[in-house]
Order: C-alpha cells, then structure tokens, then sequence
C-alpha cells in the first residue's frame, strides 16, 4: 500500500535525529521554540531576540528546514520561517513519553537557568517531562510543591525550584497543553 509523504517530505524516523539533537541542544530548541511561538520570523529578528551569532542562526534553521521541522514561508528574501508542532511518542519498556512544544521549550531555556540544567543532571529528560506536567497544575493551582514533591520523589525545596523554573514555560504553553489534554 503506498502513502503519501509527510508535508516535509522527510520520513518520520529522519526527523528523529533531528529531535534528538533538540533534546541535547539548547540554542537550536531555543531557535525552534521561539519560530513555533512567534510564527512567520526571520533569521535576523532571531538573531536580535536571541542573540546568537547569525552563522549559527542559519545553521540551526538549515537543519530544521531539512528536517523539516521548520518551513520557508516566503521564497524572497528576507525569508520568513514557521515551525511544525513536534508531538512525538516514545515507549519502551511499558514507560511512555511525548516529546511536546513544551518540552522542548523548557529545554530550550536550560541554557539560561541553572536550575533547569541542574535538574536535567539529576533527573534526566524524562524526569523534567514529568515535572512540566506538574508545573501546569502548579500554574492552575490544582498542586503546590509538597504536593508535587512527594510524587515526583524530590525534596520540597527542589521542587519548589524547578516548578518556579518552568513556571514561565507552563504559563506560555498552557493553552496548547490543555488543547492536547482535551483531544486525549
């Protein structure tokens, strides 16, 4: 039976490699975040609001753009950018995990905030997931740090620091986590 190819025209298992180096590469979660949040940007507004080196700037959206996780909206120049969403699931071992905007969102801000770097140290990608997930209850107010801290292990302290650190990112992507919550 033959399918069409995905509007990227690059195999679902490409892009893999691709989302992988945005687990393991804060300035390029940073460039795809920031081209999913913003819709329709060039490389040298990137370039301003980032501030990354525009080399860079322009290698991390080739490899996006080939990946195809980021698209050529306007063929003259200066060109314009829009990202596809990332939703991608991963089970092993009866353990499953999505890959989201948000995470990558969160990872994208690693760079920028200790804590979240710490965290990922200690905890792994997975565990900050895990913590994201908290953080949207914590922005609603449906759970407070105790709370989040006896489920996810952690001391209270600890969680009350990462919840703070992804704070920001639950607050900017509540809308699109609770949509996704809705269509499950």
């Amino acid at each position: 039976m033959a399918h069409s190819p995905p509007r990227s025209g690059q195999p679902p298992i490409q892009q893999l490699q691709t989302v992988a180096d945005l687990l393991e590469t804060p300035t390029l979660a940073r460039i795809y975040a920031h081209i999913l949040h913003h819709d329709l940007v060039t490389v040298s507004e990137i370039v301003d609001e980032l501030d990354i080196p525009q080399g860079t700037a322009y290698d991390y959206i080739q490899k996006l753009e080939t990946a195809g996780l980021v698209e050529k909206t306007r063929e003259q120049r200066p060109y314009e950018y829009d990202a596809e969403s990332i939703s991608l699931t991963l089970s092993t071992n009866g353990e499953t995990q999505t890959i989201t905007p948000t995470l990558i969102a969160a990872i994208a801000r690693r760079a920028e905030d200790d804590d979240i770097d710490v965290y990922i140290e200690r905890h792994g990608l997975d565990g900050l997931a895990v913590a994201l997930e908290y953080a949207y209850e914590y922005v609603d107010g449906t759970v407070n740090h105790r709370i989040a801290a006896r489920e996810l292990d952690l001391s209270p302290l600890e969680a009350e620091i990462i919840l703070q650190a992804l704070e920001p990112v639950a607050i900017e992507y509540a809308d699109t986590s609770r949509s996704r919550a809705n269509a499950d």
